[in-house]
């Protein structure tokens, strides 16, 4: 199933290519103030489709252009829309780990410049510690690459504060279907549960928390 889903050369460039569809409005906005980072995120879109890296970095950074040359599964074949200046294209014939499921783009005046794409995470506590860090940042759609919607939306209700109580990762120990990831703090836990297959790829899939 996981090679399946990598990335095959070029037919499956061309099958996304044909397949492509685009999403209803994202919000009620004017199309015309979401025009700009639509075009600009289609064009870096089909570059990468037509593994044309001059042409990516007309309309990317170079960190943006290496992070989606190195997407690691097929291409998505559906275009989300934008949230403002954030642009999605999203699976809707494999399923992939995390709640991105594809690729999200930010787009900044002519360029994008910085990509977000699901990952293939070959290990429990690195999808555990990466949500971790996301957190810190405050990067929800980093946060969305390694984690289901439901996880990211339970841990982010609370900000990260720096000056709080103080985290200790503890590891992973097995439980029934996965993977619980413990954080440790005075007074309690955070149990990140991690759902996957080192093949298919590891997402945090939802959290709990205990108390002492």
């Amino acid at each position: 199933m996981y090679r399946r889903l990598l990335l095959g050369g070029a037919a499956l460039a061309v099958a996304a290519t044909t397949t492509l569809t685009t999403a209803g409005p994202a919000s009620a906005a004017p199309a015309t103030a979401a025009a700009a980072p639509a075009g600009v995120a289609n064009k870096l879109f089909r570059a990468w489709l037509a593994a044309d890296r001059a042409a990516a970095a007309k309309v990317a950074t170079p960190a943006a252009v290496a992070t989606i040359f190195g997407y690691p599964y097929r291409a998505p074949d559906r275009f989300a829309g934008c949230s403002g200046a954030v642009c999605r294209f999203t699976h809707t014939s494999v399923r992939v780990p995390g709640g991105l499921d594809g690729i999200a783009m930010v787009v900044t005046g002519s360029k994008v410049t910085k990509v977000y794409q699901s990952r293939h995470v070959t290990k429990p506590s690195t999808a555990a510690t990466r949500l971790f860090a996301a957190w810190r940042r405050g990067d929800r759609y980093s946060a969305l690459e390694i984690a289901s919607t439901g996880a990211v939306k339970t841990l982010f209700k609370v900000k990260y504060d720096p000056r709080g109580v103080a985290y200790h990762f503890q590891g992973c120990t097995a439980e029934p279907k996965g993977s619980a990831c413990a954080y440790s703090y005075e007074g309690g836990a955070m149990l990140m549960h991690v759902r996957g297959t080192r093949a298919s790829g590891y997402e945090v899939s939802s959290i709990s928390y205990l108390a002492d």
